[in-house]
């Protein structure tokens, strides 16, 4: 089984459809929560599963150089193939313990500028950036309100969209809200074949729609966020399998299919001459949302 890409043919001839998924018909409303509860799956493998296995010597940075460190960002530089990559990614955490210290994966302000740090890094190097996007969203506590939440992700957002680097997003598991948003302004937008991408939670929908998070199921019929709906409505530029059963069933083949992808794509983008590359990336962006006319 190799990647699915979109119609514009964005993400070169490593090609071939998921059965299906990709142009079959509307998923049901139960199958799309299910495909929810599989992005979230407590197993499915972190950017530090990732990165163990495509860059084993990643030097990770810490801090922001203002107020501190987040551990719900991981941010830093290896070799991938021989050459530079940096890797921003959401960190979950395994098991009770360090789930709590790395916040769930819901980044505060102060992980939003590490990773800014390591972008600017990366425009000075010129070395490639990949985003690994896992998170409900961003951490909602006053605290990070009061440290400039909101700012920071629009300053995130904006510096990916200048970037003169070749840039690759690619949703893991659950990309949700502006904290996923926060990483997602590239060149290319990926998503793995269980990994789920929207604006808001479903909880976070259902909370402000009907002011009852119970109705999280109704809210995800709504705007089906599944990978297979995100790459037909031209969210997602390709979609990437994962192993029989889902990502957590394999870390190991799950890295490799998403391996295969990265190498072709970030070589494809180092061809763009980087003022084309930048037109295409800004582009992209203007054209998500736009009225077709009958």
């Amino acid at each position: 089984m190799s990647v699915s890409t979109h119609p514009s043919g964005r993400g070169g001839r490593f090609v071939r459809r998921i059965a299906g998924k990709i142009a079959g018909a509307e998923v049901v409303s139960g199958d799309i929560w299910d495909a929810i509860q599989l992005a979230r799956h407590q197993d499915r493998p972190y950017p530090l599963d990732y990165i163990a296995r495509l860059m084993p010597d990643f030097e990770e940075i810490h801090g922001d150089r203002a107020a501190g460190d987040d551990p719900a960002i991981v941010a830093g530089i290896g070799r991938y193939h021989g050459a530079p990559l940096a890797i921003i990614g959401q960190q979950k955490g395994r098991d009770a313990q360090d789930r709590a210290y790395r916040n769930f994966g819901m980044p505060s302000p102060e992980g939003y500028r590490k990773g800014m740090r390591l972008m600017e890094l990366c425009d000075r190097l010129q070395i490639p950036l990949v985003t690994l996007i896992d998170t409900p969203g961003a951490f909602p506590g006053a605290q990070a309100e009061e440290h400039g939440q909101g700012g920071a992700i629009a300053r995130s957002m904006m510096m990916m969209l200048r970037l003169s680097v070749p840039t690759v997003a690619v949703v893991i598991g659950e990309g949700s809200s502006g904290g996923a948003l926060a990483l997602g302004v590239a060149d290319r937008v990926v998503m793995l074949e269980n990994a789920t991408y929207s604006v808001i939670s479903p909880e976070g929908a259902s909370a402000i729609l009907w002011r009852d998070a119970a109705k999280a199921k109704l809210a995800a019929a709504a705007f089906k966020p599944i990978a297979a709906n995100c790459y037909r409505w031209g969210i997602a530029d390709a979609v990437v399998p994962e192993p029989e059963g889902g990502a957590h069933t394999s870390h190991d083949e799950a890295a490799r299919f998403l391996d295969g992808y990265l190498l072709r794509t970030i070589r494809e983008l180092q061809a763009i001459p980087r003022v084309d590359r930048n037109r295409q990336r800004h582009e992209r962006f203007r054209r998500l949302g736009a009225q077709r006319e009958a």
